[in-house]
């Protein structure tokens, strides 16, 4: 049996701070605009939908106490309707498509609201605590360090430069800067207050003013955590051909930190006749792969080729690619390990311009995946992400 994504919704991205547009919306109001735009769109039978799965990665204050089940019952779906709620941190909005996908395709599931939310702005990063990161007698013998420092290991083991991640993310805020200009994100909705007044119509973070130059002037921002926290004597101690680590990433060549959510529409070929949807996509292959945990964020290129292994397709079987930019080494890591050119890679800026609500960003980028596909009329595409603790995921879809 086949999934079938009917539709992918995502909100605006609001930067995650206490002047981001979206501070004052909770992650639950978040996510329940989706749904009822969802259904908005399309007329939906909200009878039909069985589960809610999402994504979220801190769980905990306005995150806490199962999301997914307090989305579903605030959007007015139906009381029938059962939520979920997942962590596989980055991957966490792609993982519940993936799940969602698994279960229509079992016959266990006909239709499934499926995706992430993250208000980074209320809930902040590491909120949740946790024995890989607070627990020494995890950490130690693991070498686990921080994602930054695994990211400059990343750009020192394979030889990229300060200049090369710089010129990598002033070409993700060109790109954003432009499919902005140009209308491409068919896939996202305006955010409202709870009078319905609109309070944010574009994604927050996208900088067309970014220059070279303005990137070069920034700090690196995991220098002194690895000399002085001693991170970077782990990460050499399990790689001693790194003599030492080059870091070379900051707030203008990493993700940035965002608010918002996004969901899809998945389901078996019979509910889409039954209530008069049109598929857009098929679900081809997902996978997940592991790496170790000090070199953590190099899982994309691993993952990629287990997935199209699965689908029986080879790497320039792929049109289009969507890697989220945790980092300018990841995705430039991705693209020299699998020999896949740039211009099929992000081709609307990455998560470094238009930033990365964790739990959600999965789901985000298959929706512009998707967008991107028809407006090309091309065919089948790819999506993935590095995580934390050291772990891929991607998965592929073939236009319907």
């Amino acid at each position: 049996m086949e999934a079938y994504i009917y539709d992918a919704i995502r909100t605006v991205r609001g930067k995650g701070n206490k002047k981001g547009a979206l501070m004052g919306i909770t992650p639950t109001e978040l996510a329940t605009q989706t749904l009822v735009a969802l259904q908005n769109k399309h007329d939906l039978d909200t009878e039909k939908v069985e589960d809610v799965i999402l994504g979220c990665v801190g769980q905990v204050m306005d995150q806490a106490a199962n999301i997914a089940k307090t989305v579903a019952q605030n959007a007015q779906y139906g009381d029938h309707l059962c939520g979920v709620t997942l962590n596989r941190f980055c991957g966490s909005g792609l993982e519940s498509i993936n799940q969602a996908a698994a279960y229509i395709k079992s016959g266990f599931r006909d239709l499934i609201v499926a995706g992430g939310v993250e208000s980074m702005s209320r809930v902040k990063m590491g909120s949740d605590g946790g024995g890989m990161f607070m627990d020494p007698n995890v950490a130690i013998p693991g070498h686990i360090v921080p994602q930054g420092i695994s990211a400059d290991l990343i750009a020192t083991k394979y030889g990229y430069s300060r200049n090369e991640v710089d010129a990598f993310a002033l070409e993700s805020q060109q790109r954003a800067a432009k499919a902005e200009a140009e209308k491409r994100f068919k896939s996202r909705i305006i955010v409202k207050d709870i009078n319905g007044i609109p309070i944010l119509s574009t994604d927050e973070n996208i900088r067309p003013s970014t220059t070279l130059e303005g990137l070069a002037s920034l700090n690196p921002s995991f220098a002194m955590m690895g000399e002085m926290a001693g991170f970077d004597a782990v990460a050499i101690d399990r790689y001693p051909e790194v003599e030492t680590i080059n870091h070379v990433h900051h707030a203008g060549n990493s993700s940035a930190i965002v608010d918002g959510a996004a969901i899809a529409l998945i389901g078996n070929k019979e509910i889409g006749i039954q209530l008069g949807l049109k598929p857009r996509f098929k679900i081809r292959a997902a996978a997940i792969h592991g790496t170790d945990p000090t070199i953590m964020l190099v899982g994309p290129a691993p993952a990629s080729q287990k997935a199209l292994k699965q689908a029986g397709m080879e790497i320039g079987d792929i049109d289009l690619f969507e890697v989220n930019e945790a980092f300018a080494s990841v995705p430039m890591r991705f693209m020299e390990k699998l020999g896949v050119d740039h211009s099929l890679v992000n081709v609307n800026g990455g998560a470094i311009a238009l930033g990365h609500p964790l739990g959600a960003t999965g789901c985000m980028l298959m929706g512009t995946l998707m967008d991107e596909l028809e407006r090309r009329d091309l065919n089948t595409g790819l999506v993935t992400l590095c995580i934390g603790g050291g772990m891929g995921i991607a998965t592929i879809i073939e236009r319907v």
